[in-house]
């Protein structure tokens, strides 16, 4: 599984938050995903997108 920031970020820092081995706050305040998901933590991800207050994080397989 992928994981990724689409633009629209508000910079709420939720997923950095509840989900940090999973994004980070990149030099301008925006969230940036790890890209491939670590084995097991394809739950959180997809919290992760579910929990986002404006729908920015995607996933795919």
């Amino acid at each position: 599984m992928k994981v990724t920031v689409v633009d629209g970020c508000i910079s709420c820092g939720l997923c950095t938050e509840e989900f940090p081995d999973l994004f980070q706050m990149n030099d301008e305040g925006i969230a940036e995903a790890v890209g491939q998901v670590p084995p097991g933590k394809e739950h959180e991800a997809t919290q992760a997108a579910e929990d986002c207050p404006v729908s920015v994080i995607k996933t795919s397989e």
